[in-house]
């Protein structure tokens, strides 16, 4: 989902999506250049969404899937959050006044295979949206690897297995395609 290419709004700071878009998914991709509404993927259970910022109430009891938000969030991100994972741009240093970390842990990203596989789901977003934001942020990669949020659940077992999972994980586990067509 993308504004038209002859659009002279910035789309990051644009809403392009209404209120609780993916509620409920349990799969598939969605790719939008722009911002959705309040309640974003509340209780996703496997879908990939990347947007360019949320409102409030985003990831709200979400058991699953990866939620990318290359920009600002409302309060009440991630509240009662099991699983999945969510990454979250935070230019303005604010994101963790707006997250619940009740059930939520914030944690820089460090290790490589989770920058990697994080950089080549921002890469796919691009080349669904033509995002100038992603064009943007990876040309200032270094320094935009800095300020990104992995949120996760605390480790929560349930008979013996943690529900906490990277985008390794999920990448593997659901085969994204490196190979997505563009239309």
């Amino acid at each position: 989902m993308t504004p038209p290419p002859v659009a002279s709004f910035s789309a990051h700071k644009n809403t392009i999506l209404g209120n609780t878009v993916l509620y409920g998914a349990t799969g598939g991709q969605l790719f939008a250049a722009g911002c959705a509404g309040e309640r974003f993927a509340v209780r996703n259970s496997g879908a990939l969404a990347v947007v360019e910022g949320v409102g409030a109430h985003a990831c709200e009891y979400m058991t699953g899937g990866i939620v990318v938000v290359l920009g600002e969030t409302g309060q009440n991100f991630g509240a009662g959050m099991s699983a999945g994972v969510a990454y979250i741009l935070d230019l303005a240093g604010v994101f963790p006044g707006r997250c619940n970390t009740e059930l939520v842990e914030l944690q820089r990203i460090h290790h490589p295979d989770e920058i990697d596989v994080w950089r080549t789901i921002t890469q796919w977003h691009g080349k669904m949206t033509r995002s100038r934001r992603v064009a943007q942020i990876l040309a200032e990669w270094s320094r935009m690897q800095r300020v990104f949020w992995l949120v996760s659940p605390r480790d929560l077992s349930v008979n013996g297995q943690t529900t906490s999972r990277t985008a390794c994980d999920y990448v593997d586990a659901h085969s994204y395609s490196a190979e997505l067509s563009y239309k």
